[in-house]
């Protein structure tokens, strides 16, 4: 009996020696997703111990810590979002997958340890410099997919970092640079990974938007420095014969919860169109949890409805439970839709609304019960000035209605 305690004991002992030795190397890692047969989408990530990472988008640092070894496999996940990368260490090394299970989407992945570049170059000069705003088409001869961007480009010797603000919302933080007359950007945040190839010259660029493997589409722009996109806040409104929202959803303890309920009664109300999937949400989600826990005292109530693609109830509201958490969101999130983020599905559920142009999209309503105003999409940290002024414009507006 004691010989074999004690050959459970080792067995324990060199089991947990063996985790412990396919354990990542510590330092800067670069990592490429490949998003079609000839394009590879670069990242870097720091590995700090052997249960932290950090991921790098110019001036976005997102912080992982959910880690897991199981033999010579590597399992790690970027807070909120559900796709997660599996990969086998082989010495210097990673080989593996980027996968979103409720998409059924995978994407090859490797990383090399040691490398702190991001994109390789052909160290061709380039006479090119694309700092300045882009007046910007994605898909131009495309009737069904064409829609409008803004480039904001900021360049300091080949290196370019920026973003797309599209009506909708911003592309996140970017970051790249010029190869000859060639613009390469990418950004990977645990949800999306986008890569952008541009041919540029004074006054034009000629480029290729991919999305992950499953997505590509060509844009097209054009400098100048005067472009504005539409009014964000003129994109959504109430249909005709409608001035209120109605709504009536689950919460995670199985309540129905509609704006009728005492809580919202005589309360401005920002009702948040969102997806747990969505980066630009969780951008906004930081900033409503952070104004709502600064305005506890103030007659202000928020509340989020989550439409999600997970393929099950358990599973969409398991992905809002990580939300919350992580960002320490303290106001409800229900589940508006569950199986599909088809935003025609979502204006079904929400049928006083012309569309559902974006996830994020905010209704304001006053102490009344009307809606004041619908902002579409959002403009978050990496779209710098932008982001000051729509934080500045939503509290002016809230203390508005708040005096009303």
């Amino acid at each position: 009996m004691r010989y074999l305690s004690f050959l459970l004991i080792l067995s324990l002992l060199f089991g947990c020696r063996n985790d412990k030795s396919i354990t990542l190397h510590e330092g800067v890692w670069r990592a490429e997703l490949q998003v079609t047969e000839t394009e590879v989408l670069p990242f870097n990530f720091e590995v700090t111990s052997p249960d932290a990472l950090k991921i790098f988008n110019a001036d976005e640092v997102i912080m992982v810590t959910d880690l897991s070894y199981s033999s010579d496999t590597v399992v790690f996940k970027a807070p909120v979002f559900e796709g997660y990368i599996k990969a086998v260490l082989k010495k210097d090394r990673l080989e593996g997958e980027f996968i979103k299970e409720s998409l059924d989407r995978v994407v090859p992945f490797s990383a090399e340890f040691g490398v702190d570049i991001r994109f390789n170059s052909s160290n061709t000069v380039s006479n090119s410099n694309v700092t300045g705003v882009w007046e910007t088409v994605f898909s131009p001869d495309s009737e069904d997919d064409r829609y409008i961007a803004k480039g904001i480009f900021t360049q300091d010797g080949n290196r370019v970092t920026g973003t797309f603000r599209t009506t909708t919302g911003d592309y996140r933080y970017l970051e790249g640079m010029m190869d000859g007359e060639t613009m390469k950007l990418s950004t990977f945040d645990g949800a999306h990974a986008f890569l952008f190839t541009a041919k540029v010259s004074d006054s034009t660029m000629t480029g290729m938007f991919y999305s992950g493997n499953h997505w590509q589409e060509p844009f097209t722009a054009k400098r100048n420095e005067a472009y504005e996109l539409p009014d964000a806040n003129s994109l959504t409104y109430l249909n005709e014969g409608y001035e209120r929202l109605s709504f009536r959803f689950p919460n995670a303890e199985g309540q129905m919860v509609s704006l009728d309920d005492a809580q919202f009664n005589n309360k401005v109300v920002v009702v948040q169109i969102m997806g747990t999937w969505c980066p630009n949400c969780l951008d906004e989600s930081r900033f409503y949890s952070e104004y709502y826990d600064n305005n506890a005292e103030k007659d202000i109530e928020f509340i989020a409805l989550a439409f999600e693609y997970a393929k099950t109830e358990e599973k969409a509201f398991r992905s809002i439970k990580r939300l919350k958490d992580d960002v320490g969101i303290q106001y409800p999130i229900l589940l508006a839709q569950y199986g599909t983020s088809s935003k025609s599905k979502a204006q079904e559920k929400l049928p006083m609304l012309n569309h559902v142009l974006s996830y994020p999209t905010s209704v304001f309503i006053d102490k009344q019960g009307n809606v004041r105003k619908i902002h579409t999409g959002f403009n978050g940290p990496a779209t710098g000035m932008k982001y000051i002024e729509f934080k500045e414009e939503f509290d002016d507006f809230v203390k508005q209605l708040l005096s009303e």
